[in-house]
This record gives structure tokens, sequence and C-alpha cells, in this order.
């Protein structure tokens, strides 16, 4: 597996295996209701500065399309970039989850909505003959490499409450953005608009743990429903839970996500010196992309160093909170 082609290729940290060993000791009443998922709530309350109610679950896609299925139905539309993660890679979960919910696309440059685009795809609300928004969402970071400013975020929450939708960020990489926004994980969500978040961990250090976070904490109990018919409301729940609560503790999921943005940014750095490697854009978060020419593509892949190379022939990296300078020289060494 190449190196630098996903953060999902990296391990669990250290604090996140030495948690999930202490919880397996003894015995713990199932499906949530054992000491450690209790504290959940709280933890991630006292996280983003308000009530919120939060719901385990073992995968992004999970956590996207159940977190939807709460704000859209089968005769209603779904805002989403044209490509994020949502409306190009989840596999129709979201239509699933929904009952039929039709996920709109919306062209952006940078990976980001375009506000005109979005405003323009409410023309027919109230056309009994089309499909009627409901939500949008938005990747934080972004699919492209990039991330919403808080004035950005802002700006899409504004249009979506003017026309009545709710606001779900796909938080996938959540902590690189908040590190690479140095803002709070208040400021960047319910301050700023967001109804709910897919919050991300499993590309930062955890092993199988992403959560629903729902600021608006009455829509616990139809989402611990949507969680049972979807195979989410887990019987070894505290597996999960203390992963998450791990990743709270003593801030892991800042010093994870700083070690994996400073990564990146080291990695444009050389790479900009390289006369076969062309940078789209400097990074924001860990992830890059660059054009290299054939032959330093086929040296990396010789190495077992490459990226995903796209159809466009951009190289997507990603570094993660395991990527040392070590790693980076390496990459680039490989370069002429």
């Amino acid at each position: 597996m190449n190196h630098f082609i996903s953060d999902n290729v990296t391990g669990a940290h250290p604090a996140i295996m030495d948690a999930v060993v202490a919880c397996n000791e003894g015995i713990a009443p199932s499906y949530g209701n054992d000491e450690l998922t209790k504290t959940l709530n709280d933890a991630f309350s006292n996280l983003f500065e308000t009530d919120v109610a939060v719901i385990p679950c073992t995968s992004g896609t999970a956590a996207n399309a159940l977190s939807l299925s709460l704000i859209a139905g089968p005769t209603n539309a779904i805002c989403a970039h044209e490509h994020s993660h949502v409306y190009q890679d989840e596999c129709n979960a979201p239509e699933f989850f929904t009952g039929g919910a039709r996920v709109s696309p919306i062209h952006g440059a940078d990976g980001k909505l375009d506000l005109g685009a979005l405003s323009a795809s409410f023309s027919r609300k109230g056309d009994y003959h089309a499909a009627q928004p409901s939500a949008a969402t938005f990747s934080q970071a972004t699919e492209s490499g990039s991330v919403y400013s808080l004035a950005e975020i802002k700006k899409v929450a504004g249009i979506c409450r003017a026309n009545e939708l709710k606001l779900h960020m796909d938080g996938a990489r959540f902590s690189n953005a908040v590190v690479s926004l140095g803002c709070s994980a208040a400021e960047m969500t319910w301050k700023a608009g967001v109804d709910m978040l897919s919050f991300g961990a499993t590309k930062n250090g955890c092993m199988a743990a992403e959560a629903i976070v729902l600021f608006d904490p009455s829509l616990a109990d139809d989402a611990m429903y949507r969680a049972k018919r979807s195979g989410q409301l887990l019987s070894k729940m505290r597996f999960v839970t203390a992963q998450l609560l791990a990743f709270l503790d003593n801030d892991l999921w800042l010093d994870n996500a700083r070690v994996a943005n400073n990564a990146a940014t080291s990695l444009a750095e050389g790479l900009s010196n390289k006369s076969c490697a062309q940078l789209a854009s400097v990074p924001q978060a860990n992830m890059l992309f660059v054009r290299l020419d054939v032959d330093a593509v086929a040296a990396l892949e010789k190495a077992g160093l490459a990226g995903y190379v796209d159809a466009k022939g951009m190289m997507r990296l990603c570094t993660s909170w395991r990527t040392t300078e070590s790693d980076i020289q390496a990459f680039l060494n490989c370069l002429t």
C-alpha cells in the first residue's frame, strides 16, 4: 500500500489502542448502556461549548447517511458539491437511508459550494413536480484539500437558513480543518450556523470510530432508532466510545491533525523545489495535489510512495498523524 495514497492507510494511535485494551477488561452493559458511553454526550458538549447529542458510528458513510436521513425524506433534495464524498463516493447510501432523497450536485471552485449555484438550486421550490430541497451538506476540509473559512461557512448557512434548509457538515477531516483555521470546534460548527456534524476520527488516529454530533439534542431519539435500523446501534458500543473519548483526551485529536497538516506543508515546500512537480495549490490541511512528469510517477510507484492519480493526471497526496520527516524525504529523494 502506497504511503501517501490516503490517511486511511495508517494504523491507530497507541493511545487509542490502549483505550480499547483498557475497556476490554471485565463486562459492561450492551447497546450503549455502559458507563463509558453514558459520558459521551458530556465530553462532546464540553468540546462544542453547548449541549449536544452524540451517535457513535463505525464509518463516515454511516454517519453522513444517518445524519442526512434526519433532515431529508423521499420527496426532498440534498444540495452537495459535485465532487463531495456524499455525492460521488457513498454508493447511494444517502439516498438509501433517506428513503429516496435526491443528492443534487452543486458546482464550485476548490471543492467549495458556489453560493450563486446553491441559491439557483432552489428555483423550483414549491413546485410539486420537483424534489424539494430540505438540506445542504458540505465537506470540511473539502475533497480538494481546501478549507472553508468561518465567513464562508456563515454565508452558506445564511443561504440555507433563508430558504429553510438544514445544514450538515461532513467532517471526515474535521480535526485538520480546525487546526488549519486556528479556531474552536464551536466556532466552526453551530456558532457558524451548522445544524449537525459527521465528526471524523478514523482518518486521524482511530481504528473505526466516527460520531454524529447533533446540535439539536431533541433529534437524538429519532437518530437512535435509525442507528438501530441501519446496523449502527452496536452491541459492544464501548469499544467505539473508548476510542472517541481517548481521541478527545488531552487534545489528541488536535495534536494528530497538527502533525498531519505540518507534514503536508513540509511535503509541499519540498515539491516546490522540484522541476518535475507542479503544485495545484498550497495545502490548507493534510492533502495536496501535484502534477508530476511520467518518470517521477514511475519512480514513486516503484518505491511504494505514490499517491492516487485522478483522471486529469493530478496526484493526490495525503499525510497523516504518522507521517515523519524521513517519510517526506524518502518521497522527495525519488524525484529528480
